[in-house]
């Protein structure tokens, strides 16, 4: 890899990281703190969050009732997203062993911690474990397709692409064949040594 860019990815890498810090320092000064992996807050916060929270006939009065009427519009994707889910848990557990592939672990991707938050309503509750589960099931589905592109093709593409995987900073060159011959069986013993730990480093 070219040494600039591996230098960029380090400086991104560690900015990462500070601002996973900052957060951390914010939830300990909202007072939470997690006990395993549930967020405990302190008594006194965890009372003035029941005080905040809206009850669910003010929250049905007060709705704006063309947002209420785009519901079933928004709840009707969860059926596709169920048979996403299936379907990429299934490909990965039957090709990955195959490809040699470090399986995606799902849990990693799926996190429904805004349920213990008091000031949300049933409704909201429900609201927020859907879109937590649309997001996961994305990021586990993207990451499972991300380590595909690197086993069958880790190529960059000629044009910009937004938002890009993990991995693709790695990727071969594009028009660079004698990278691509080279550089290939490596990429892909790097899928096999992957540690959902740790960032796949390119």
């Amino acid at each position: 890899m070219n040494p600039k860019i591996s230098e960029l990815l380090d400086r991104i890498r560690a900015i990462e990281h500070q601002i996973e810090d900052e957060t951390k320092l914010r939830r300990a000064e909202l007072q939470a703190d997690f006990d395993d992996k549930r967020v405990r807050f302190e008594r006194e916060i965890l009372a003035q969050h029941r005080r905040l929270k809206t009850g669910l006939l003010k929250y049905m009065i007060t709705a704006n009732w063309l947002s209420v009427l785009t519901a079933p519009v928004i709840y009707s994707v969860l059926l596709p997203m169920l048979l996403l889910d299936v379907f990429v848990t299934v490909y990965q557990r039957i090709c990955f062993p195959i490809y040699g592939i470090a399986r995606v672990k799902r849990s990693d991707y799926f996190v429904y911690d805004r349920t213990h938050l008091a000031y949300l309503n049933v409704i909201e509750k429900v609201n927020c474990a859907y879109c937590s589960y649309g997001n996961g099931l994305m990021g586990y589905a993207r990451e499972i397709v991300a380590r595909t592109e690197m086993y069958w093709c880790p190529i960059k593409h000629a044009r910009k692409v937004l938002q890009a995987h993990p991995y693709y900073a790695g990727f071969l060159d594009y028009g660079d064949p004698h990278g691509y011959q080279r550089d290939l069986e490596r990429l892909r013993t790097e899928l096999t040594q992957l540690d959902r730990d740790k960032d796949l480093k390119p």
